[in-house]
């Protein structure tokens, strides 16, 4: 994986996340999922380990959580 990829669930708290990760690291460094709209990357993103939205995977696979907006079983309802 070469870019980081933000997943998000499209809540106030996500897209002040995201407006912030592409600021700090800018746009093509990064992918945006929006899993309430894309869900078929919901279990792509448990099995990163993502545990909540928003959270940023980088490229070394490391998940790094971002304020809390959603658990990932909320988002899957």
């Amino acid at each position: 994986m070469t870019k980081s990829i933000f997943y998000h669930a499209g809540c106030p708290v996500c897209v002040s996340a995201e407006q912030d990760i592409v600021n700090l690291i800018g746009a093509t460094n990064v992918e945006i999922v929006h899993i309430g709209e894309n869900r078929s990357r919901i279990v792509e993103a448990e099995r990163a380990g993502v545990k909540s939205v928003p959270a940023l995977l980088t490229p070394n696979g490391n998940v790094l959580h971002i304020n809390f907006g959603a658990s990932m079983a909320d988002v899957k309802g």
